[in-house]
């Protein structure tokens, strides 16, 4: 499976988004997302294993309780790829941070 296709189901993106934040427990994850997705604890369980499977996620054993975590190297493969386009957006995203702090000036009553 490539990274994108890991990444193109919304569960899975929602995790990867909790897991940020720190590492949880597989319980934490099913609680939040289903939840928000209204999926079974099964289904979630799938996702974690879709994760963990393809490198996105790391698992260790806490007694009774699995631990998950952001592993971030494919992360990187994505961003990588994702680099190539960056001159698309970068230059608009300059432009617009310039407008942005201009318009602070204004309010302020700066002169450029």
């Amino acid at each position: 499976m490539h990274a994108f296709d890991v990444l193109g189901d919304p569960v899975r993106r929602r995790i990867l988004e909790l897991l940020a934040g720190g590492e949880l427990s597989s319980g934490e994850v099913s609680e939040v997302v289903r939840r928000e997705f209204g999926i079974t604890q099964p289904a979630v369980s799938q996702h974690l294993k879709v994760l963990r499977e393809h490198g996105f996620a790391s698992v260790r054993a806490v007694g009774t309780r699995r631990m998950y975590a952001v592993d971030p190297a494919p992360l990187r493969e994505v961003d990588e790829w994702i680099g190539r386009f960056r001159r698309f957006w970068t230059p608009h995203l300059d432009a617009l941070a310039t407008e942005i702090a201009r318009g602070k000036k204004e309010r302020r009553g700066e002169t450029t």
